[in-house]
């Protein structure tokens, strides 16, 4: 079944992070760790993170008020840019079966920028927002052309960056 699609903008969004080997039984138990670690979940924005570095990053966006180094966490900074996005809605577990095929979609769909990462981004309990980055559009008076978003690498962004610990 195809989902509709659509074109988001999304600011970069600094986080604090579980990392786990993508693909593997380590995610479940890393969002579980993760969980426990902030104690109260309300109000709180989760997003998975990952590439094709083999890494999966549970996130939850920093507030003010977080230290992660006092918890024992990693932070970082999912980039901003323009996603290619659909949302996959039923109740968990049972939605976790439909990523995988979700991201095929996307994939098929649109020019990715394999610079950033994609997302998973849990809104709700019922409803999960999948992002795959996609390459700007740029025009210059001629031609259209696709590149990659103009803003630098920091040293903290999750961009291509192998993390200690993870695998």
């Amino acid at each position: 079944m195809e989902l509709p699609l659509r074109r988001v903008e999304r600011t970069e969004t600094p986080v604090m992070f579980v990392a786990a080997k993508d693909g593997s039984d380590e995610i479940g138990p890393a969002w579980d760790h993760l969980e426990t670690l902030l104690g109260s979940l309300r109000k709180r924005r989760f997003l998975g993170v990952f590439d094709d570095s083999g890494i999966y990053r549970c996130c939850v966006q920093i507030r003010a008020g977080d230290h992660p180094d006092q918890l024992g966490l990693q932070s970082g900074v999912v980039p901003g840019g323009q996603y290619l996005s659909a949302t996959v809605r039923g109740p968990q577990p049972a939605a976790y079966a439909l990523l995988t095929p979700t991201f095929e979609q996307l994939r098929r769909s649109g020019d990715r920028d394999d610079t950033r990462p994609s997302i998973e981004y849990y809104r709700r309990h019922d409803r999960i927002d999948l992002l795959m980055p996609i390459l700007e559009l740029i025009r210059h008076g001629g031609p259209e052309t696709r590149h990659p978003p103009a803003a630098g690498v920091r040293s903290r962004d999750l961009r291509d960056e192998s993390v200690p610990g993870a695998g």
